[in-house]
């Protein structure tokens, strides 16, 4: 979408040479072209200009919302959670792009599965995406696992894990002491 036409484009700035190259432009405009113009492409969106969403829009998925999901799931990972080694992976069969990358160095591979909000999905789709999108378990005990991440039009992302059943959770170390730290700060609390 280009930008409506403002003083600087319809000439009333100084032709070149002048005093002052930016009078009567606002300052973003000077610095635009001070900058060369890196406004990247379609007028100024220099999402479109990045190369991993250039990557992503050549992968073979035919939905751009779902690419634009993915390329926002990308920048959160990567400049929110400081994740690694993360990049775009193309599912033609479920016309999805999904990142794979690490949360830490020595951990594992995870796969995140963008999804825009308004996208209704069934229990079926559901199971097709964690079948085809989820990485073979190293461990065959290890249940396949992928998580979604549900990108709002505001650009919020809620992030959900699913597994294929049910995983166990990790058990307390010692219930005994868990009830008598929680009963101590309860007392405490009751005679302040």
């Amino acid at each position: 979408m280009e930008p409506a036409a403002g003083p600087c484009q319809r000439g009333l700035c100084p032709a070149p040479g002048g005093t002052d190259p930016g009078q009567g432009c606002s300052a973003a405009r000077r610095e635009e072209k001070a900058q060369g113009s890196w406004s990247g492409a379609a007028g100024g969106n220099w999402i479109t200009a990045h190369p991993t969403f250039t990557e992503m829009m050549s992968l073979d998925v035919s939905d751009s919302t779902q690419v634009y999901a993915a390329f926002l799931v990308y920048l959160d990972l990567l400049e929110g959670r400081n994740w690694h080694e993360v990049q775009p992976v193309g599912v033609a069969e479920l016309q999805l792009v999904c990142l794979h990358g690490r949360a830490k160095e020595q951990e594992g591979l995870q796969v995140m599965v963008p999804v825009p909000a308004h996208i209704l999905i069934s229990h079926d789709r559901l199971r097709e995406i964690l079948k085809k999108a989820s990485l073979p378990p190293e461990d065959p005990d290890t249940l396949l696992s992928v998580t979604l991440a549900i990108v709002e039009t505001d650009s919020t992302i809620v992030y959900y894990k699913m597994t294929d059943g049910f995983v166990m959770p990790d058990p307390p170390g010692d219930t005994e002491d868990v009830d008598n730290i929680q009963w101590r700060k309860k007392r405490k609390k009751l005679f302040k």
